[in-house]
């Protein structure tokens, strides 16, 4: 296979940041002080902020609103001695979100009841059964997390049950809120702009943090190791008040005493010491949604709060097994969408495709890798006889809820957010809903370059990153949306011994000299045969930490490569 004659991908090169700036920033170095320009800092003062942000504070739960009279329903739960469910979702950051929740209120002498509902049979939010249930149970107070703000029907029904409702959830708000004692939620009018990004778990960490201030109780701070996990699961901006609660988090998760997360680092591969938003993203975090995509949830919130090695260690195993067939299912289902669309002489702004054999449980892995693959928004849904599935994956140029949103009547219920939605629609209206997004989608990215593209924070010399670089270049991390990887170009570097590696052959490990310096680098995915591997290629790349035989060093991840520009 020849190198190509154009990248992949567009790459497409930040501009350099003005030289004033990099004199405001002289204690840092000058590509340090580049990749802060591009990620929207511009003082000494905000570099200082980002790069070190204050450590979270249980006033700052107060800044988002309904939090208020969320502490005040709880606590007056906990001192009745109530009988208080907690109504998780049964993804990642719904489990964290609920795991939190009980964990706090354990604490303070409740032993709450979970609910996880069945994605299948009951779907996301709650559901008027599950509500009938509880009360049956004699509960007087459900915490929802990570769902509920749309639930205006189930809501009136718990209130007409005698059941008071706290809603916590980060999903974009309806115009109209549910009736409940609270809905504290970061996206609703006049909450704190640094708080917008938190996913649920962040929501339920903070509340309870401000809970326990209030009652005067401990509390217990590991709890950020599972807003971490969620947060990161979530995909949700490593941006604002999220950058504080991760970085502290992976702090955390780092010295982690808890069994069940000792145990699901075991089954991953996963070292104490080592763990990082990587890690988290590729290891840990699919093994906690994989139940819930395969089968039920509950093993993953049980996982989360064994207080036992022994209760953990099968429910570890659980999950890496259901993560197994996790992957086997989001392959299978990727590689027939590919197909399709390869079949196709033309792509639309908005990729719509479904069909009876997409289990329901992986289309939003196949939508999120078709949105990253395509650079336009995909829609990939379980298409059932009387009624279908769908998630949704977007790009930031469009705004999924608002699209679905515009769509309202067509949908048996839907939710989300600016990037990420799902749906339940009646099959015979998939045409319908196709039509009018692809309709939204063409107006809206009309003009748009939706050509796939790599962001680039600079051109660099790979012999200019020194350690000193390198040591402030970690001070970047945690990574996520909003403060991606940095990501690099070099011109016409050396690549040396290029050989083959993993079971099908289809990445490189290889060295990359420039100048005195040698990098040990690694393409996966790569676009070229080893055989074919040039003698010198311009490269796109990442820095990573590189840990072999108990070695740690930095080697290249190269994303992207071409033939040397001229």
């Amino acid at each position: 296979m020849p190198l190509h004659s154009r990248p992949r991908r567009a790459w497409r090169i930040h501009p350099l940041a003005p030289r004033a700036f990099f004199d405001t920033l002289a204690p840092y170095p000058p590509l340090v002080a580049q990749v802060l320009y591009n990620r929207g800092v511009r003082s000494l003062a905000h570099a200082g902020s980002f790069l070190d942000p204050d450590p979270p504070g249980a006033d700052h739960a107060l800044l988002i609103p309904g939090a208020d009279a969320a502490i005040a329903r709880i606590a007056r739960a906990v001192r009745a001695r109530e009988t208080v469910a907690i109504y998780g979702d049964f993804d990642a950051d719904g489990i964290t979100s609920a795991a939190i929740l009980t964990l706090a209120l354990r604490s303070l002498g409740i032993e709450p009841l979970p609910y996880i509902p069945e994605r299948i049979a009951e779907g996301h939010g709650l559901n008027p059964d599950a509500v009938r249930l509880l009360h049956s149970r004699g509960v007087s107070l459900i915490i929802t997390a990570d769902c509920g703000i749309t639930n205006a029907a189930e809501a009136a029904l718990a209130a007409d049950l005698g059941i008071d409702l706290v809603i916590t959830d980060h999903h974009t708000p309806p115009a109209h809120l549910p009736q409940a004692a609270a809905v504290v939620a970061p996206k609703l009018p006049g909450a704190d702009a640094a708080l917008a990004p938190l996913a649920s778990c962040g929501v339920a960490y903070l509340l309870c943090q401000a809970l326990a201030v209030s009652l005067a109780a401990p509390f217990d701070e590991s709890l950020l190791e599972l807003v971490a996990l969620g947060t990161i699961a979530d995909v949700s901006p490593i941006t604002g008040e999220n950058r504080s609660l991760v970085q502290q988090g992976l702090a955390s998760l780092n010295r982690t005493q808890r069994p069940g997360i000792r145990a699901l680092m075991r089954v991953a591969g996963v070292e104490p010491g080592n763990v990082d938003a990587e890690a988290i993203g590729f290891a840990l975090a699919p093994r906690i949604n994989a139940p819930g995509r395969m089968d039920h949830a509950n093993p993953a919130y049980l996982l989360l709060t064994a207080t036992t090695d022994a209760q953990a260690e099968p429910l570890a195993r659980e999950l890496d097994q259901r993560n197994t067939e996790r992957r086997g299912a989001t392959e299978a289902i990727t590689t027939a969408v590919r197909q399709r669309l390869a079949e196709r002489s033309d792509l639309p702004p908005l990729l719509f495709l479904g069909g009876a054999d997409f289990p329901p449980g992986v289309v939003g892995l196949a939508a999120g890798r078709l949105a990253d693959e395509f650079a336009r928004p995909a829609v990939v849904f379980h298409q059932g006889l009387e009624e279908s599935r769908g998630s949704c994956r977007s790009i930031p140029d469009f705004n999924i809820i608002d699209a679905l949103r515009s769509c309202d009547g067509l949908f048996t219920r839907y939710g989300g957010h600016a990037q990420a939605a799902g749906f339940v629609i009646p099959t015979s209206r998939l045409p319908e809903l196709e039509e009018r997004l692809v309709a939204v989608a063409v107006t809206q990215l009309a003009g748009r370059d939706l050509t796939p593209s790599l962001a680039i924070d600079a051109q660099v010399r790979l012999e200019r990153i020194t350690g000193d670089v390198l040591r402030s270049m970690a001070r970047l991390s945690p990574h996520g949306p909003g403060n991606p990887v940095p990501a690099f170009v070099a011109r016409a570097a050396e690549l040396r011994d290029v050989r083959s590696m993993g079971a099908d052959g289809r990445h490189l490990r290889m060295n990359v000299r420039a100048g005195n310096v040698t990098w040990p680098a690694v393409a996966f995915n790569a676009p070229l045969a080893a055989a074919a591997a040039p003698a010198r290629a311009d490269i796109v790349f990442t820095l990573a930490a590189d840990r072999w035989n108990g070695r740690d060093s930095v080697r290249l991840n190269i994303l992207d490569l071409a033939p040397p520009a001229v």
